[in-house]
């Protein structure tokens, strides 16, 4: 029985140390529009941060044509040349 609770009380110990060292949460995102959707990660240190589009892409396949979700990330902040695609609107970070 001391056992158990022994290991119980490891565990949670353990989850808890993985949470609290997990990074802080600073992603925002912004949905519609011309694309799907547009999420940007946190800021790193260097003042950059990842911004992932989401957009259509039209797939022919006779009869039965569709669109297909696609996913492209980029590096944003100083010093960046995101391309096209709508990365750098806004050109500023997307808080929540």
């Amino acid at each position: 029985m001391k056992r158990c609770v022994v290991a119980g009380l490891a565990a949670v110990l353990m989850a808890a140390g993985l949470i609290t060292s997990a990074p802080p949460a600073g992603a925002g995102c912004l949905y519609g529009g011309p694309v799907l959707s547009k999420c940007d990660g946190p800021v790193q240190p260097d003042g950059t941060w990842q911004r992932c589009v989401a957009f259509t892409h039209w797939i022919p396949s006779g009869a039965s044509s569709f669109l297909a979700p696609e996913r492209r990330c980029d590096s944003m902040g100083p010093g960046q040349n995101p391309g096209d695609l709508g990365f750098a609107d806004p050109p500023t970070h997307i808080n929540d």
